[in-house]
């Protein structure tokens, strides 16, 4: 089979689950399919499905249908998702995808704390394969389920205090205070946050936002491996939630650029407050690291979190990348 026949078939499979079970955790798996087709492992998508297939539920019930005029009325309403999966749906059917997207991302992106992030990370991973190949209707159908359930997520941020920030993402990163004595899941701690530094300050440009974001991506990617032991899980999303936004920046009118990577940013340093330990840790895993082997290691644990860092990180492209990914199978649960 072609790889568009593996990824296809993937995301007709997943079509028939909802994006959550038990009301909170999330269905992973169109993202991680997405990721092993596109690092060349279109074989062992199904495989994967098998194994993963068992914790996933049916979609919930349609409520009411969302037009032009009950949209608003809808957003941030999780029992509503599968009445804005159908309605992004018919939007994508009479138009461009990416005139929708351009349309709705100004509209979903002050909510992308919902669902603990993951909305807009699979948003990213539908737009990255429709601009990689000539979209099909599976793959359209996906980027009408993952904005769906964004709008049907949609959480935005309290106002927060602006704290003093650093030159480079990394020492940013580095500047956010933890929260003092966190408890409950995601949206308990959200609740809980009143500042982040600030950072960057000066970017205005398109371009230099790109380039920010990238950084941004890269510095929180290499954090993992010295800070992931604070949450293991959670802490990836502060890599893989702008590495999100920095993929779908070519599908974006380049004037949405900027506030993208102010999001993003926002994104990430929330989930490091969040989650973050008191003190790094060292760490070196013997040997030389090939991506290859890298991926591979992460396929065969089956984790969907290691798989969607294992992405992200080969996307990064060095060395301190591919160790926070051995960091990572190291500290999580396998799935094989």
């Amino acid at each position: 089979m072609t790889t568009t026949g593996h990824l296809d078939e993937a995301l007709q499979r997943l079509h028939t689950y909802g994006p959550e079970r038990l009301g909170r955790l999330i269905n992973h798996a169109p993202m991680v399919v997405e990721a092993l087709v596109a690092r060349g492992r279109a074989e062992s998508v199904h495989r994967w499905i098998d194994r993963y297939a068992p914790k996933l539920e049916e979609p919930p019930a349609r409520v009411e249908a969302v037009t032009a005029d009950n949209w608003r009325r809808a957003l941030g309403e999780p029992r509503r998702v599968m009445d804005w999966t159908d309605h992004f749906g018919r939007e994508i059917g009479a138009h461009p995808w990416r005139d929708v997207l351009a349309r709705w991302w100004p509209r979903l992106l002050p909510g992308l704390f919902g669902g603990s992030t993951h909305p807009v990370i699979r948003t990213g991973h539908a737009v990255r394969t429709l601009l990689a190949e000539d979209p099909t209707a599976p793959r359209l159908a996906e980027l009408a389920h993952a904005l769906g359930y964004w709008a049907a997520r949609h959480r935005p941020v309290g106002t927060l205090a602006p704290l003093p920030g650093a030159a480079g993402a990394s020492a940013a990163l580095d500047a956010v205070p933890p929260l003092v004595a966190p408890e409950g899941a995601f949206a308990a701690r959200t609740g809980l946050l009143t500042g982040l530094p600030v950072w960057p300050e000066s970017v205005t440009g398109p371009d230099e936002a790109r380039l920010r974001l990238a950084e941004l991506v890269r510095a929180a990617t290499h954090r993992y491996a010295t800070h992931g032991h604070g949450e293991e899980t959670m802490l990836v999303h502060a890599a893989t939630a702008p590495a999100a936004v920095l993929r779908t920046l070519p599908a974006l009118p380049r004037a949405l650029w900027v506030p993208s990577l102010r999001a993003a940013w926002t994104a990430s340093a929330a989930v490091t407050a969040m989650y973050a330990p008191r003190s790094p840790v060292v760490y070196a895993p013997p040997g030389a690291l090939d991506p290859d082997e890298v991926f591979a290691r992460a396929l065969a644990h089956g984790d969907e979190h290691v798989l969607k860092l294992a992405d992200t990180a080969l996307g990064v492209g060095d060395a301190a990348a591919l160790v926070s990914v051995r960091r990572a199978v190291e500290l999580s649960e396998p799935l094989f």
